[in-house]
């Protein structure tokens, strides 16, 4: 995937900043958040196979609710399938390309820990849980907020059988998540602009890389 145009952007230098945020690491997630994080829309769907039929009614029904003065995106990078995180993100490139604004990259886990972190405060030390198919999961591990208010990463996500998470998670408080909440993932990227910081590079965070290769030439038939 190319290069889009993710740039810092502090949503708190401007008036009125209104952030789209996108996510397709699960299912399909899209909300529109102000500058200081309030969910203004939000619009998703569970199915982690259908992002490309659902994404664009799902982006309308937020812009439709929240209005179209974006001034950001944020986008989920992951991790997640090859395919279903590909939509998300280039989504989320177009629609900021089309408008010549930012887009703030931010992993799909931190959306995720803030969240929980958001429920329960006194959570202390866990692990954000998705499904990585194959009989896997992906886990990263999280304790608390940072002097920014994102998510303090414990340990890079690793992919790990699901028949052997038990024993990985032994003693953390593990909490599996099913469908992201964009509007949480679109708080933690207002945060990272307005401190400065970059929390992914332009490369999603594939689980794996896809199935299907590029043929090789055609094998010769014999007359």
């Amino acid at each position: 995937m190319q290069d889009g145009p993710e740039r810092s952007g502090r949503a708190a230098d401007y008036p009125g900043e209104v952030i789209l945020a996108v996510d397709t690491s699960l299912g399909t997630a899209v909300a529109i958040v102000d500058a200081v994080g309030r969910r203004r829309a939000d619009a998703s769907s569970p199915d982690a196979l259908g992002h490309a039929e659902v994404i664009g009614g799902l982006l309308q029904r937020a812009l439709a609710e929240a209005g179209d003065e974006i001034t950001h995106v944020v986008a989920g990078m992951g991790p997640g399938p090859f395919t279903g995180l590909r939509i998300g993100i280039a989504t989320a490139r177009a629609f900021a390309l089309g408008r010549s604004i930012p887009v703030i990259a931010v992993p799909s886990h931190f959306g995720a820990a803030l969240g929980i972190i958001e429920e329960d405060p006194d959570i202390g030390t866990f692990a954000v849980v998705t499904d990585a198919r194959r009989r896997e999961v992906a886990i990263s591990v999280f304790h608390g907020l940072d002097a920014d208010g994102i998510p303090h990463l414990r340990s890079d996500t690793v992919l790990v059988p699901r028949s052997g998470a038990e024993a990985y998670l032994d003693g953390l408080h593990a909490r599996e998540v099913t469908i992201l909440d964009a509007a949480a993932l679109g708080r933690v990227g207002i945060r990272a602009a307005n401190a400065g910081r970059e929390l992914a590079g332009a490369e999603p965070l594939y689980l794996r890389q896809p199935d299907v290769t590029v043929p090789g030439a055609p094998k010769r038939v014999g007359v």
